[in-house]
């Protein structure tokens, strides 16, 4: 599967009469301009005039250029954006379902509404479609469709190679290096305690190359008792590759065999009255047991597999993932994607095990709380270019117990998640009685400043909603236009670059990113600012606050400031005032850190820089003889020519460049 760009090896699409070169049959007359996604030519949207009626004649049309093939098809709106990409065994068949409204979903049905043109991508199987389905799916994220948005890699344990004394160390990316990985771990706490205890137990070292080849002297890891000082030679290659087998037998599912082995040299140390090395024996047979206390899961015959339970309430869904890598349990992890409340459980998770596995290395069995529509079909795919890959969903025995134990992991998690939806609910109501909206905003965006004395400013905007914080939605902004300090001046730039781009994305407001809210970190003043940039714009409908720091700017007496409205504090315990104080305390943190960013990049810049014909070695030419930038800005002209490597023109560059406006 790829993630991405082209389109290439088994997901690409092909002619049925040529194998291997890419054919795309649009469902309109082709736009010369060619969409930047790389999959296929965007045919110029049919347009009827909007609603459920003009969709379906809209795919009706589209049908005639629609085969009866396998491969993949995607809804598009007015703009050409995506509504829903879909696979299909029979393009044409599939497709036109869509054509017969009154069958469909209410979800359906509203995507059939704003449905304009249709495109496909022809594929030699439906494995191939279905691969490609998932990966267009997670480019794209079509809000019609089951959305998996965590795509975050997981960490690994990588023993490198092409050393002597090879290194254990943690690893996240691609698996391109050589060596031998051992994971994939659900979370980095559980690598890293992982690593720590490996480290006890086999005594690798874990520091790069260019450290181990510059010791004179071990280092506090050797004094510790958590690395056998390869570097400066207290242990021998031999012995270190013999602690390197322990090791990858541990991590490979022999860990008995490994703890056997010890236990016969501690007990033959012991018998040659060699307490110290019995003693450091027994220390590293404790840190393997202190592993294997962690590995509260296991069953028999799950060696190498994924286990994936769902549960599904209050129209979410929560599932689970539980990674086993030779026999070890090496940590689970919780996912709620993004569906509509009418899917079924079953539903929702075939679509979210063809995106998880999209890019992620694939276990040889994934054991399943649900059977899948299409069990044999994902199979398949996921088997597409590698390893076979089996699908199971256990009906008795152990494995069954395993699965009802995950099953009740992601019904607690998703309790846990509705009850803090239930609250966050309860504070955006407040928020609304609090300023007055007509519901609970959807979306609040909350913006702040930080500079100092007007350098490196930076403006920020964190978002929150009905799930708390989206982070994903966070911008900064680094302030161009605004002068000096003038705070004011720096948010009138922020908004109206904000809201301007808004405008010219989304003038209807139909994707959900205008929000419902504005905070401004400020009082009367920032909020006049605010006001003057919205309707500079035209914008109306976005309710904006100003929030102040009380008197001697203590926490808890803040006030409010809104149009047409004298200013006014809320009770110092009121639960909404803490909820507004986060959210102004996270846009302060969100900017102080764009800021540091800023000035830590900048501190690496000299004004040289900015000189054109001034490289690095004529840069630091000068730098050697006046000693700092600024005293090359005070130099004369004869001085600076004194320099090395600088002739009469390149000084005359120089000295213009800080003194041309005299």
């Amino acid at each position: 599967m790829q993630d991405g760009g082209e389109i290439s090896g088994a997901i690409q699409p092909v002619e049925p009469a040529q194998r291997g070169r890419p054919r795309r049959r649009p469902a309109a007359p082709i736009d010369p301009r060619r969409r930047p996604d790389g999959i296929a030519d965007a045919p110029a949207p049919v347009v009827f005039g909007g609603g459920i009626a003009a969709g379906a004649e809209a795919i009706r049309a589209a049908l005639r250029h629609v085969p009866a093939s396998p491969g993949v098809y995607r809804m598009l709106d007015k703009k050409g954006d995506a509504l829903y990409v879909g696979k299909a065994r029979n393009l044409k068949s599939r497709v036109q379902n869509y054509v017969h409204v009154a069958g469909l979903s209410n979800r359906l049905r509203r995507m059939v509404a704003e449905t304009a043109a249709l495109e496909i991508v022809i594929t030699a199987t439906e494995a191939e479609a279905l691969l490609l389905e998932c990966n267009m799916i997670k480019r794209l994220m079509p809000r019609f469709n089951v959305l998996l948005r965590d795509d975050k890699s997981f960490p690994f344990i990588h023993l490198t190679a092409g050393h002597p004394f090879p290194q254990l160390t943690k690893f996240r990316g691609a698996r391109d290096k050589g060596g031998a990985y051992f994971g994939p771990f659900a979370s980095a706490g559980a690598v890293n305690r992982t690593l720590i205890t490996l480290q006890k137990a086999f005594l690798l070292r874990s520091c790069s190359d260019s450290i181990f080849a510059n010791r004179v002297r071990p280092c506090l890891l050797y004094q510790i008792k958590r690395c056998s000082a390869p570097c400066v030679g207290r242990i021998s290659e031999q012995e270190y590759k013999g602690l390197l087998d322990e090791a990858q037998a541990f991590l490979s599912g022999r860990s008995h065999d490994v703890q056997q082995r010890l236990a016969r040299e501690m007990d033959r140390a012991a018998e040659a009255l060699d307490f110290e090395a019995a003693a450091v024996i027994r220390d590293r047979i404790r840190a393997l047991s202190l592993v294997q206390g962690h590995q509260d899961i296991h069953v028999a015959g799950v060696t190498d597999a994924d286990v994936i339970a769902a549960y599904q309430a209050g129209g979410q869904t929560c599932i689970q993932v539980f990674f086993f890598r030779g026999g070890q349990n090496w940590g689970n992890r919780a996912y709620f994607p993004s569906h509509d409340r009418q899917l079924a459980v079953e539903e929702v998770l075939a679509a979210f095990v063809g995106q998880f596995y999209d890019n992620r290395p694939k276990p040889p069995l994934i054991l399943l709380s649900h059977e899948l529509a299409e069990q044999a079909l994902v199979a398949e795919a996921l088997s597409l270019g590698g390893p076979r890959v089996r699908l199971a969903v256990p009906k008795r025995g152990d494995k069954k117990k395993l699965l009802d134990r995950i099953a009740a992991t992601a019904r607690e998690a998703l309790g846990r998640r509705l009850a803090d939806s239930a609250s966050q609910r309860q504070l955006l109501d407040g928020v609304a009685a609090a300023f007055g909206l007509d519901a609970a905003p959807e979306r609040i965006e909350v913006y702040d400043n930080s500079h100092i004395q007007g350098t490196n400013a930076v403006g920020a905007m964190i978002v929150a909603g009905p799930d708390g914080l989206i982070k994903g939605a966070y911008r900064k902004f680094n302030i161009k236009t605004a002068a000096g300090s003038d705070d004011f001046d720096m948010m009138r730039e922020v908004l109206r670059r904000r809201f301007g781009r808004a405008l010219r994305e989304d003038p209807e407001r139909e994707r959900g990113a205008w929000p419902d809210l504005v905070l401004i970190d400020g009082g009367q003043g920032q909020l006049n600012a605010a006001r003057a940039v919205l309707e500079e714009l035209g914008i109306d409908g976005v309710t904006i606050v100003g929030i102040a720091k009380g008197p001697d700017r203590n926490a808890g007496r803040e006030r409010f400031f809104l149009p047409g409205r004298p200013p006014f504090s809320l009770e110092p315990r009121d639960p909404v005032l803490y909820f507004l104080q986060r959210l102004r305390d996270e846009a302060h943190r969100f900017a102080i850190g764009s800021h540091r960013a800023r000035r830590t990049k900048a501190l690496g810049h000299s004004p040289l820089d900015a000189i054109a014909g001034i490289g690095a070695r004529r840069k630091q030419a000068l730098l050697r003889h006046f000693g700092s930038a600024r005293a090359v800005a005070r130099a004369g002209l004869a001085e600076i020519a004194r320099v090395d490597g600088i002739s009469t023109a390149v000084a005359k560059k120089v000295y213009d460049h800080f003194h041309g406006d005299e």
